[in-house]
Parts: structure tokens; C-alpha cells; sequence
């Protein structure tokens, strides 16, 4: 993660900012704009992975979702911009969603039922910083993806496992339910998901 700008600008500036048909990607973090880093090829056969069976799920259930491409996820009244990993869009609440038609921001909550941050060498923020404002959204579900096990031993454990953390909201606050190696994932939004940790992990392969 590159710091880009050596101001603050707020959320309004970074939308007008962002570069069109970028390569690179850029969150708003407090004001500051960020370059992320170039994923690694495991990182994206993870998101790959998931993008195949979470959008299996929501069709054979019949679930108005989807799975769009690229969402500004904004905290209200902050200044930060999120472009989650995979994010999974309620469609029945974007009615709600002032800016969706015209810039594809989500405010809401409730317009999202799951967002998926999968962890890069930046893991403090999707511990500490993203779940902080996805809770205060009150997204309901938040999953962080940690294939390498690069967070903290307070997040993942002592020895460091790969760990797959879904974050329940639960009166205004995420309960943490870990998950590791066989451990098949338990989701409030996709209850009859068969995934286990070792099977994302292995994009399919064990």
C-alpha cells in the first residue's frame, strides 16, 4: 500500500480523482488516498474461486443478488472509499442507494449481505480499519480471507494458521467465528454453502 496524495481530500474529490480504465487500484482511507499492491497469483485464484461458487449459491436459491465488478463502498459521513475483493449487492435495496445509478456507491448495509476481503501484505486493514466501518455500515456478514496467514497472532492464532475469519453482526457488533484447514465455513447469508478453508485455499484443488 502507496500513500498517493501528501494531502487529505475528501470523498467527493477522491471520486473525481480516480482514474478511468486505471490498471492500478485506489482506496480512500481517512482522507488519505492509498495505492493498493498488485495482488499475487494466489490472492486472485482465491477471489477467482469464490466468484465461481458464491454466484452458483445465489442463483440456485433464487436470490436477488449479484456480484458487480466494481463498488465504491462508502462509510457514511467518512472520508474512505472501499473497493472490497468480492462483494455480494442485494439488488432489492439500491432503490435506497442515492448515488448507485450515477457512480455505483453503496452506503447501506443492507445493500450488501457479504463483503470478502481477502489479506495482502496490508492485513491491518482489513482487521482493523475496513472492519471497524463494515461494522459501523452494518453489513451483516464480512469474511477476511487469510491464505497466507498474515495478520496477527491476536487475529489468527498462536502458530499462525491460515484462517478464514466470518464476522457476524449480531446487535451492532461482529462476532468472530474462525476457520482453518477442514473446518467447513459457516454462513449466516449462504447457510447451505459446502466450503471449507483448505478447499478455497487450494482454488478447488484438495
Amino acid at each position: 500500500m502507496i500513500q498517493v496524495s501528501p494531502k487529505l481530500v475528501n470523498f467527493e474529490e477522491f471520486v473525481e480523482w480516480l482514474p478511468e480504465n486505471s490498471t492500478v487500484r485506489y482506496e480512500l482511507h481517512n482522507g488519505d488516498i492509498v495505492e493498493m499492491a498488485q495482488p499475487v497469483g494466489e490472492h486472485e485464484e482465491v477471489i477467482s474461486f469464490l466468484g465461481i461458487e458464491i454466484p452458483y449459491e445465489i442463483k440456485r436459491l433464487g436470490l436477488p443478488y449479484g456480484i458487480p465488478r466494481q463498488v465504491i463502498v462508502r462509510p457514511p459521513e467518512k472520508d474512505s472509499g472501499y473497493f472490497p475483493d468480492l462483494l455480494v449487492l442485494n439488488r432489492a435495496n439500491l432503490v435506497n442507494e442515492a448515488l448507485w445509478q450515477k457512480q455505483s456507491i453503496l452506503s447501506l448495509g443492507a445493500s450488501i449481505p457479504l463483503a470478502i476481503e481477502v489479506v495482502s501484505t496490508n492485513w491491518r486493514d482489513d482487521y482493523h480499519l475496513k472492519y471497524a466501518d463494515y461494522e459501523e455500515m452494518g453489513i451483516p456478514e464480512y469474511w477476511i480471507v487469510d491464505y497466507a496467514a498474515l495478520g496477527a497472532r491476536s487475529f489468527i492464532g498462536n502458530p499462525k494458521l491460515p484462517t478464514i475469519s466470518v464476522c457476524n453482526l449480531v446487535d451492532g457488533e461482529y462476532q468472530v467465528l474462525k476457520f482453518r484447514d477442514h473446518d467447513r465455513i459457516v454462513s449466516a447469508t449462504f447457510p447451505d454453502l459446502n466450503l471449507t478453508p483448505n478447499l478455497i485455499f487450494g482454488a478447488g484443488l484438495v
